[in-house]
């Protein structure tokens, strides 16, 4: 297990009994899916692998990055453009290109230390093919996941949409 998982695997378990957080989120990209959606709902690009979660957003807050603020749902797959409340039991702090970039992590009951782990696993992984992509396109900053922070930190960093969504500071 790296440093990074270690830390973050801590974290977790200190955060396990936080509060959850009820958050509305709209289904961008559905788990299985290979198709990258922002939040204008145009196709970002195509993978070379399915997503494995279900990946939205809350349409209501922006995130430090200046896009919705991210949230990943666990379960079943969801169709594009699902939208629904549920639960925010935590969140995954990815470092995007030097920015933050908090992913709520959400499903109606309480993840398992098992789909925790899997969900950070998923976000290590996640930061180094951002890396290469991100170098690939010749756009310059620091890639990684800096681990799970409760959801009410993520809420706290983010800000209040006021209008439509003016969409990410650079582009992704």
């Amino acid at each position: 297990m790296t440093e990074a998982m270690s830390r973050a695997r801590s974290a977790a378990e200190l955060g396990h009994g936080a509060p959850a957080i009820e958050v509305e989120v709209v289904i961008e990209v559905p788990k299985g899916s290979f198709l990258k959606r922002g939040s204008s709902g145009h196709i970002d690009f195509v993978s070379p692998l399915p997503c494995p979660y279900n990946y939205g957003a809350v349409p209501t807050h922006l995130g430090l990055e200046g896009d919705l603020l991210d949230a990943l749902v666990l379960g079943p797959r969801l169709r594009f453009g699902t939208r629904l409340r549920l639960r925010a039991w935590g969140a995954v702090t990815l470092t995007d290109r030097g920015l933050f970039d908090d992913k709520l992590i959400c499903c109606a009951d309480a993840p398992s230390e098992r789909q925790i782990e899997n969900v950070l696993r998923f976000f290590c992984f996640y930061a180094r093919c951002k890396a290469v992509l991100n170098l690939w396109r010749c756009r310059p900053g620091r890639n990684a996941s800096e681990g799970w922070c409760d959801a009410a930190v993520a809420m706290a960093r983010a800000r209040p949409l006021r209008g439509g969504a003016p969409g990410p500071v650079i582009p992704f």
